[in-house]
């Protein structure tokens, strides 16, 4: 696909409503999510709403940036909720594909869809700034850690 991507931050939700914790690894467990996160756990956001789709997230590290460059709103890779940040990677062109991630392989199952929840965490109106560029859920499904710093490539 023309593209060499990594992993440029991690992150977990214990709960919903808490702060997401920056991680230099976590470990994906396939079919069910990523140990010690809120969904795994059931206790995030959506948790009454199960998905398969959903046991992994990410973002692009280039929306943030636009954000800023485009619209003066400084977003951290915390603020975004996602679990992991990538570089150099497509997300929005990737559903329905596998791409692995370190030794991890997901299938994207659709695009992320931002909800006011993140307008009442970060107190910035950005519901519609990132409403197409919101990230990737994707399922599991060959398990194993992610590191900061993995490369993500397409199969």
């Amino acid at each position: 696909m023309g593209w060499h991507g990594r992993v440029a931050h991690l992150h977990l939700g214990p709960r919903a409503f808490l702060p997401m914790q920056a991680m230099a690894a976590i470990s994906l467990v396939a079919g069910y999510g990523i140990e010690g996160d809120r969904y795994a756990v059931g206790s995030g956001f959506y948790s009454n709403k199960p998905e398969e789709g959903r046991q992994v997230t990410f973002f692009e590290e280039e929306t943030l940036e636009a954000l800023w460059r485009d619209h003066g709103v400084e977003l951290s890779p915390a603020d975004h909720r996602r679990n992991i940040t990538t570089r150099g990677v497509p997300l929005n062109h990737l559903v329905g594909r596998h791409f692995r991630i370190g030794s991890v392989v997901v299938e994207a199952t659709r695009l992320s869809v931002p909800c006011r929840h993140i307008e009442e965490i970060t107190g910035k109106e950005i519901f519609n700034l990132i409403l197409n560029r919101s990230g990737l859920n994707a399922r599991i499904l060959v398990g194993g850690i992610v590191r900061t710093g993995d490369p993500v490539v397409s199969l």
